[in-house]
């Protein structure tokens, strides 16, 4: 079975829409005198408790995204508790800041999704 070219068009498009929106969340600012990236989900989660909030919020349009496309179940679970574990882990002081900075969710997330569309063809 083959997908119409319309099909393909929307994942791209998600696709790209996605990738964006992880490289500003997880990596769009290099730390100085390093090779590491950290984004704004890093940057809104130094907030207490606040900031964790609006960063599982944030990343629940990785998750909308993939109920646009229809992806499983069973990938929408797994982005799920990588949302939670970003979240959780997020909430512990000082060390949940750093996990927060090296977890990457969305980035994580979006490469599931990429895979599972990929295999799809």
């Amino acid at each position: 079975m083959t997908m119409t070219n319309n099909v393909k068009a929307q994942q791209q498009a998600a696709l790209k829409r996605l990738e964006r929106f992880s490289f500003i969340t997880d990596s769009s600012l290099k730390i100085p005198f390093t090779n590491f990236k950290v984004g704004a989900d890093a940057i809104i989660g130094l907030l207490p408790v606040a900031g964790d909030m609006a960063g599982f919020i944030l990343s629940a349009y990785v998750l909308i995204e993939a109920q646009r496309l229809g992806v499983s179940w069973t990938i929408k679970l797994r982005i799920l508790v990588n949302m939670l574990i970003d979240f959780v882990g997020g909430l512990l002081p000082i060390v949940g800041d750093i996990f927060d900075a090296y977890f990457k969710a969305n980035t994580r997330n979006t490469q599931l999704l990429k895979k599972y569309l990929a295999q799809q063809k």
